[in-house]
């Protein structure tokens, strides 16, 4: 019986796994793009010779960019994952690889892992911090990223597990997310990546008068909508909008006396500091959004760690998202029929993927759409989207700076709303009102070839993604 687990290196480490061609391994993304691993794993792989490898690769971020020269060798063949941006979506818009990629949800990612249709061979865990015995924890050692949700999943049914770390603690862990029964070998290397790119993108208060406009109807809906009351359950996402909007919220809750009950999803400091003025019970984080947050997971009884199978997978009897009151996200575009785009932008590039957007859509009371009538000369409201990453049946509103849109369906919300007088138009008439600004767009034209699957969040296929053709 093995007792010691260290391995001096990832290949020998990936070995002693029994690596061989076309297995699955996976990965984590809660290093963002200060992630390290990933790139070793695959330079170790391509030491050992192997080929046709699926990379399941939870969301890839621009450090990932040496990911196309291993496609390009043939030592990837395949990629299974929830988001992509930077040089790899380039990549993949271009049709670099054979096989379509498979973009599930934060909550579709799971369920596929736990029934078997993601089957993982080797999960890779970029591990901050491990002690001995192998058990695991994020909040520890000096890449330290907080909450490890999403990886949680994997190391519960991967045929073997590798931390890669590079701080083993002396004392056994306290705080425990991966316990050692999960691990099979430890490699220790010099860095697994450098936290401060946990902050990478758009995770800052905005001052754009715009998205303050947004933000401002936004919070003006949760407010009349009548979800706003003690226990309050609040999910958003990490845009300029999304923050003002969570800023005008904490100010609502000071003026009116609320206490609410828990903050969900990827968290930032703007969480952090409502959770320590008192105005949330807890925080249940899946991933920290920002360094701020990283120090919070580990100091505060209140602030849980929880894996992305409790917190958006459609097959467990419930999951976080179900007991959302409002959630607010973006969109890169909306359609007539309030279906939401977050993969690819108008052009039909692709930028991005569901993340947690369709699961907590459809776990919430209410879904609020925070976007920009018209972004980059480009209508937002649509007649159907490029891609169709959320269904319209899970979108209650449409907010913009130039009015509110309510999805037909939701009559009830629609007469509150308009009660509380607020700028309500049909979405026909918002894409108007974008048109009149922008002219009608060129027809897109995508070639035949499909880069990309969408799976919703229960495993149906909802649309496929197109190369882009070339000019």
């Amino acid at each position: 019986m093995r007792t010691d687990k260290c391995i001096p290196d990832i290949a020998t480490a990936l070995r002693e796994a029994g690596v061989r061609d076309g297995m699955t391994l996976s990965f984590h993304h809660h290093l963002r793009d200060g992630d390290f691993v990933v790139n070793r794993v695959l330079d170790a792989l391509e030491t050992l010779g192997v080929e046709g490898m699926r990379i399941a690769l939870s969301s890839v971020f621009p450090v990932h960019e040496p990911l196309i020269r291993h496609i390009k060798s043939g030592l990837v063949r395949s990629l299974d994952t929830d988001y992509v941006s930077g040089p790899v979506a380039k990549a993949i818009s271009s049709g670099i690889l054979a096989q379509p990629v498979m973009f599930r949800s934060h909550g579709g990612r799971p369920r596929a892992i736990g029934e078997g249709s993601l089957h993982i061979d080797i999960a890779c865990v970029a591990a901050p911090c491990v002690d001995g015995l192998g058990n695991i924890n994020g909040s520890g050692g000096p890449s330290a990223c907080g909450s490890l949700g999403y990886i949680l999943p994997d190391a519960a049914h991967a045929g073997r597990v590798i931390a890669i770390t590079d701080f083993v603690s002396k004392e056994p862990l306290r705080s425990i997310s991966i316990p050692h029964s999960s691990v099979d070998y430890i490699v220790k290397v010099d860095t697994i990546g450098d936290p401060a790119g946990i902050v990478s993108g758009s995770i800052n208060l905005t001052r754009d008068p715009v998205a303050h406009a947004i933000a401002r109807n936004a919070q003006a809906v949760i407010r009349a909508s009548g979800l706003l009351r003690d226990g309050f359950n609040y999910q958003t996402g990490a845009g300029g909008a999304s923050l003002a909007a969570s800023q005008y919220l904490r100010e609502d809750m000071r003026r009116m006396g609320l206490h609410g009950g828990f903050l969900l999803g990827g968290i930032t400091r703007y969480m952090v500091d409502m959770l320590e003025e008192k105005l949330f019970d807890a925080i249940f984080d899946v991933q920290c959004f920002d360094l701020h947050s990283v120090r919070s997971i580990a100091e505060n009884a209140a602030h849980h760690e929880i894996s992305a199978d409790s917190y958006a997978n459609p097959g467990r009897k419930s999951c976080y998202v179900d007991f959302l009151d409002v959630v607010l996200l973006g969109a890169s575009e909306v359609d007539v029929n309030f279906n939401v785009n977050v993969h690819t932008d108008s052009n039909g590039m692709l930028i991005g993927g569901s993340g947690g957007h369709n699961d907590a859509a459809a776990g919430a009371n209410m879904t609020i759409i925070v976007a920009p009538l018209v972004r980059a000369r480009l209508p937002i409201v649509v007649e159907r989207c490029t891609t169709i990453t959320t269904p319209g049946a899970s979108v209650d509103v449409l907010v913009t700076e130039r009015g509110i849109a309510i999805n037909p369906a939701r009559a009830e919300l629609a007469a509150r709303l308009k009660e509380a007088r607020l700028p309500l138009y049909s979405i026909e008439e918002l894409r108007a009102m974008a048109l009149n600004i922008t002219g009608t767009p060129k027809k897109l034209a995508l070639s035949d070839q499909v880069v990309g699957l969408v799976e919703y969040r229960n495993g149906t296929i909802i649309d496929s993604i197109y190369a882009i053709r070339d000019s």
